[in-house]
């Protein structure tokens, strides 16, 4: 079980608006459960978010008017005879707070009030809701979360981020209505915050290696590559020609048992093996080193995997890391496998 003050520290890399002032009293406050933080700094975003103004958006309008604006649409004018009443149907342009990101914080807000976290969370959140008045609610479970961002909604991102967990997370209603906090992370979102912290984390602690999550071409003879998957790392740290390709991996079982042997899942290992060898021979002739790793999230499984192996001329790293300790602990863990790939290289 990852300690939520752990997580907190997760999200705080992979989203790095959480690093700014107004966060910081967050880092301190004690929390029950991932629901409560998750509310704590959607809460804290949207306040920010509200001081510097809700971001607006031009949104389509048809309706009937008695004075023209936009376009008339004539057709429907006809269709629904609203010339009878000294009225034309007109398609504008509004420019309103009501666009589809507001309208998910307020969505998200409202979930959160009827979940379970505490009264005082959510007298907060209703504060808030306060200015939402003009944004329409959405149904959290028809939104969509593919939202393009650009440098005048940049400071959504986040927010938008914290949504999808809180609204991915709060998915079973009890009989009176109400939403209950269940295991709000399930394997698959933490699987995607713990790459993310990794690669983040990276980038901001060792900014003497580049940390990235590229994509690696297949390295073909006849340059045929119809129908062949896109191979992308979850994190390539590279200094010069030294490269170790990281594939994170959050699983509630990380080896597979019969007869009472522990193997690795092959799939993990065949894919992992597959990157180096491609990348390793992009390289062709010049000096370099590439290695992978398979870096699981530690579990309370009695075998854990530490392992080093050495494949067709590279080397393939198994380990863990252990989530459950102070987070200085997991940091050295990180640190320490920069310094064994690289200061040593």
């Amino acid at each position: 079980m990852i300690p939520v003050q752990n997580i907190y520290y997760m999200l705080a890399y992979a989203y790095h608006v959480l690093n700014e002032n107004g966060y910081k009293d967050i880092e301190t406050e004690q929390f029950d459960n991932v629901g409560e933080l998750c509310a704590a700094i959607l809460a804290k975003g949207v306040a920010l978010q509200l001081k510097r103004g809700l971001g607006k958006e031009y949104i389509p309008q048809t309706e009937p008017l008695s004075s023209l604006r936009g376009k008339i649409d004539i057709a429907e004018s006809i269709k629904t005879q609203s010339i009878l009443r000294k009225q034309l149907v007109c398609t504008y342009d509004d420019f309103t707070v009501n666009s589809y990101m507001n309208r998910i914080l307020k969505s998200t807000m409202e979930l959160l009030i009827r979940s379970d976290i505490s009264r005082a969370r959510k007298k907060e959140l209703r504060k808030l809701l306060v200015f939402f008045g003009d944004v329409e609610p959405l149904n959290v479970y028809d939104i969509n979360w593919r939202i393009q961002y650009n440098r005048n909604n940049q400071s959504y991102r986040m927010l938008i981020s914290i949504c999808y967990l809180v609204v991915k997370g709060l998915l079973q209603s009890n009989t009176a209505g109400s939403t209950k906090l269940t295991d709000f992370l399930d394997e698959q979102r933490m699987c995607r915050l713990y790459e993310k912290f990794i690669l983040e984390y990276y980038r901001k602690e060792h900014p003497e290696i580049k940390a990235s999550a590229s994509q690696i071409p297949w390295q073909l003879d006849d340059d045929f590559s119809s129908m062949l998957p896109v191979m992308q790392t979850d994190i390539m740290l590279s200094e010069g020609n030294t490269v170790l390709i990281i594939d994170a991996k959050y699983y509630g079982h990380i080896t597979q048992s019969q007869y009472g042997v522990h193997t690795l899942h092959s799939g993990n290992l065949y894919q992992v093996f597959t990157y180096v060898k491609n990348k390793d021979a992009e390289f062709g002739d010049e000096p370099h080193a590439v290695s992978g790793m398979l870096l699981y999230a530690q579990t309370d499984e009695t075998v854990q995997p530490n392992h080093v192996y050495h494949m067709s001329g590279n080397q393939i790293t198994v380990r863990t890391l252990n989530l459950n300790l102070p987070f200085k602990k997991i940091a050295a863990q990180l640190d320490e496998i920069v310094e064994s790939h690289f200061l040593n290289a």
